[in-house]
């Protein structure tokens, strides 16, 4: 009997609701399509009053902005920083070692040579090591750089590396 009346009373609350309710048929504006959907009265009149005060003038000429040309010219790098942070770039590559001891003993070497350079090794090629050096905008900005590591590393040579745009020259 307990739950035929909250039964009852769940479905009253339902019917009222849905008498409340009008079929509302309208007419897309940018397809035309026809959009068929249930709403409330006083929500479909206030709709109605806001559209008609809506301007549906088509013969209104529409307002486009000028269109502004811009020169082709060759980026600074600071715009090409601001617009991607790692960008493909040049390293020098000083050695490539076969073990993790060997390719930190000359890490630390070389930082000790060259201070204002950065060193890294890059594994991806394990067992072996590469050690890089430095971030390069162009193979012709390392070329200095690499001229003097070449006089204590004779087998580096410049190599394409994606590099962070910040530490780049």
């Amino acid at each position: 009997m307990n739950n035929l009346l909250k039964l009852f009373i769940i479905a009253t609350v339902f019917s009222f609701y849905q008498i409340d309710a009008q079929y509302v048929v309208k007419k897309d504006t940018l397809s035309g399509t026809e959009l068929s959907f249930a709403l409330d009265e006083r929500v479909n009149d206030a709709l109605e009053k806001i559209e008609d005060k809506c301007d549906r003038n088509a013969s209104a000429p529409v307002k486009v902005p000028p269109k502004v040309l811009v020169a082709n010219r060759e980026l600074t790098n600071a715009e090409i920083c601001r617009k991607n942070p790692k960008i493909m770039g040049y390293k020098i590559q000083v050695v490539i070692v076969k073990s993790n001891e060997e390719a930190t003993k000359i890490s630390t070497e070389f930082r000790n040579n060259f201070r204002n350079l950065k060193v890294e090794k890059d594994a991806s090629l394990r067992p072996n090591y590469k050690i890089l050096a430095g971030s390069y905008f162009s193979s012709q900005s390392a070329s200095d750089d690499l001229r003097n590591i070449k006089k204590v590393y004779p087998s580096a040579r410049v190599i394409p590396y994606a590099v962070f745009c910040v530490e780049a020259k």
